[in-house]
């Protein structure tokens, strides 16, 4: 057999088998041997770099996942090694548990191939604040691109706080064509628990986005907002550390923190580029959004000797 038979036959090149033989004459079967074996690889992270990245893990980023703690690592401690390392690195000293292999999943639904075309709103109620009760955190989030357009904390979900939202994202980039949410009491009637939502009687929010165009869809299920639990997951874990790691201890804190550091830094990271270039988003220049997106009840008055129907309109509190 020549050397060309044997190399093919073993699935190697020419030049490695003769080497292979080359080494074999010389040492005879522990010429063979990887000489790598036993020897540190010139590649390795030095001992007291390692040491330091375990002391920041455990004083500093404790919790924290090894794809977050690599980014600050990075961005805050010149760090140049692998996220492939820190995993591994943080799993072998125990302080990472090895992620449970995931089992099969439902097929995802496709984006809408243009920003703007559907947009999430959802929230969570968790402790977002070390030290306070929990609050609610209201996210506006575009189906297409991940973005997220509005991300504020309230007491408690309601009307007002979706309102504001929506002042914030509309008054900035115009109408989407569509909104999708969960059948939330503020945002449908729906008769029976579990059941459909009551189409002919619109709550508050049905009133407003119908009369700006806007379709309101409902989502029946959590995994029909699959999109929006994942940001929540994503969020519960990474902005509770970001907030503490900031020292915030204030809702007002907070809300600032949220506003110009976290946000741009998530779509910078997390966003994706559009399947289509250009926007949904529609202009509605001239539009007082404030007399539309606001409470409207229809009162009886006494006035002297006879009644009249006025209309009464109540407004969210802009800025949280």
């Amino acid at each position: 057999m020549s050397q060309i038979e044997a190399a093919d036959l073993l699935g190697i090149t020419e030049r490695t088998f003769r080497r292979w033989c080359h080494r074999y004459e010389e040492g005879g079967e522990a010429g063979l041997l990887d000489r790598r074996l036993g020897r540190a690889s010139g590649k390795r992270v030095p001992v007291d770099q390692g040491e330091q990245v375990e002391a920041l893990y455990r004083n500093r980023y404790s919790g924290f996942t090894a794809k977050h703690f690599h980014k600050h690592l990075v961005r805050d401690h010149n760090f140049n090694w692998s996220y492939t390392w820190i995993k591994a690195f943080l799993q072998s000293k125990g302080l990472l548990a090895q992620a449970k292999r995931r089992g099969a999943h439902r097929r995802k639904r496709p984006r809408r191939p243009l920003p703007g075309m559907m947009l999430h709103q959802d929230s969570s109620r968790h402790a977002w604040i070390a030290g306070l009760d929990a609050l609610d955190l209201i996210v506006t989030m575009d189906d297409d691109t991940n973005t997220i357009y509005s991300a504020f904390l309230v007491p408690e979900e309601g009307t007002a706080s979706t309102f504001q939202a929506l002042l914030e994202v509309f008054g900035q980039h115009g109408l989407p064509p569509s909104l999708y949410t969960d059948r939330g009491s503020h945002y449908f009637h729906t008769p029976e628990a579990g059941g459909p939502v009551d189409r002919q009687r619109p709550t508050q929010v049905g009133r407003a986005l119908a009369h700006l165009g806007v379709e309101h869809i409902a989502a029946y299920s959590p995994q029909a907002r699959g999109r929006s639990e994942r940001l929540f997951q994503t969020l519960h874990d990474r902005l509770v550390k970001e907030l503490a790691l900031a020292a915030i201890s204030t809702v007002e804190a907070a809300a600032r923190f949220i506003c110009e550091v976290y946000i741009p830094a998530y779509n910078k990271q997390f966003s994706i580029k559009a399947e289509q270039e250009g926007s949904a988003f529609v202009a509605i220049p001239g539009v007082d959004l404030t007399e539309i997106l606001c409470v409207q009840e229809d009162r009886q008055v006494g006035v002297s000797d006879f009644l009249c129907v006025r209309r009464f309109q109540s407004y969210p509190p802009l800025g949280g």
